[in-house]
């Protein structure tokens, strides 16, 4: 059993071992936080268990990613979506709605996002990949030689924060220098402020409310070559490149999947992005990795909470995430 939970919603499936989704379902939050959320989440786990029961194929094991951070020590999970989550008891609560010798297992949706790609994805079978998560917020999933990487907070891969520019500004301090310019409200930020200190631009962007302007409506204008988003968008390649450069000369992966609400539209740049990151990148390393969209789209964090649960089979519930 996989359940990818969200910020707005959760999203369950039942997989083969071989990875096939056998059952899916999608269920709103509706507003729950704190403990109301968890609540629902057992709830889920139980009638999946009560849908696999009736097909002759009981669930052996369940994961779940979570939108924060899982506290492997604590087995607690911070979630800044979810009101009431700052170290949230979640395993405790759900091993207490499955029968004995079903395993439970929770990480990080960055984490299961690189599970999944290399489980059923455009990573299948690789040993050191990256799942670069470009939406709302910045992120990655980071495996070396088979292990996901979780630092000693259990936070790494919060990439959002890569210094890639000077000086300090205010605004970073809520989410880092990378996520401020190069993120899905970044972009939309920094057209806004172009959009505001130019008052002879009567482009598309300037169309209806300035204020409202998103990331969507800048890659649209682009596809006009309007000149303010050919403008925020040319930036936008140039600190994802930089951001590529930096992962592959300090992890030299085999691959590099781009995933998240922006990859979408911005898989158009992906040459481009591998043209600037040649620029700074270790020379030998940028020459080894693959620049890929994401195969399993949105399903990824959810086919990866699926690994999760499979490689709970086969591995003290105490290591460190090393693939079967």
């Amino acid at each position: 059993m996989g359940l990818d939970l969200g910020g707005t919603k959760i999203v369950g499936a039942l997989f083969s071992v071989q990875g096939e989704p056998t059952h899916r379902e999608l269920i709103g939050l509706e507003g729950r936080v704190g403990a109301d959320v968890a609540a629902l989440l057992v709830e889920r786990v139980r009638a999946l268990q009560e849908t696999a029961g009736r097909s002759g194929r009981p669930v052996a094991g369940v994961g779940i990613a979570v939108p924060g951070i899982y506290r492997a020590a604590t087995e607690t999970v911070w979630a800044p979506n979810i009101p009431g989550w700052d170290d949230y008891p979640l395993v405790e609560e759900v091993r207490a709605a499955v029968p004995d010798g079903v395993t439970v297992r929770v990480d990080s949706d960055r984490a299961c996002a690189i599970l999944g790609e290399t489980w059923r994805g455009g990573a299948a079978g690789a040993r050191n990949a990256i799942f670069l998560v470009v939406g709302t917020g910045i992120g990655a999933g980071i495996l070396v030689d088979g292990q996901i990487v979780r630092g000693v907070g259990d936070a790494a891969g919060a990439i959002g924060w890569l210094a890639l520019d000077r000086p300090y500004r205010d605004g970073y301090e809520a989410v880092g220098c990378f996520e401020y310019h190069a993120s899905g409200p970044g972009i939309a930020a920094k057209a806004r402020r172009l959009v505001e200190g130019d008052a002879l631009y009567d482009g598309e962007l300037r169309c209806g409310d300035v204020e409202t302007l998103r990331a969507q409506d800048v890659f649209a204008a682009y596809d006009g070559w309007d000149p303010i988003a050919v403008q925020v968008l040319d930036e936008a390649v140039a600190y994802w490149g930089m951001a590529v450069a930096n992962l592959v000369s300090l992890f030299n992966p085999e691959t590099i999947i781009f995933g998240g609400g922006v990859f979408g539209p911005a898989v158009q740049f992906l040459e481009r992005i591998r043209e600037e990151a040649m620029r700074w990148a270790q020379p030998i390393s940028i020459q080894q990795v693959e620049l890929r969209a994401s195969q399993l789209s949105i399903e990824a964090v959810l086919y990866g909470a699926g690994r999760l649960a499979l490689m709970s089979q086969s591995e003290d519930p105490e290591s460190s995430g090393e693939l079967a």
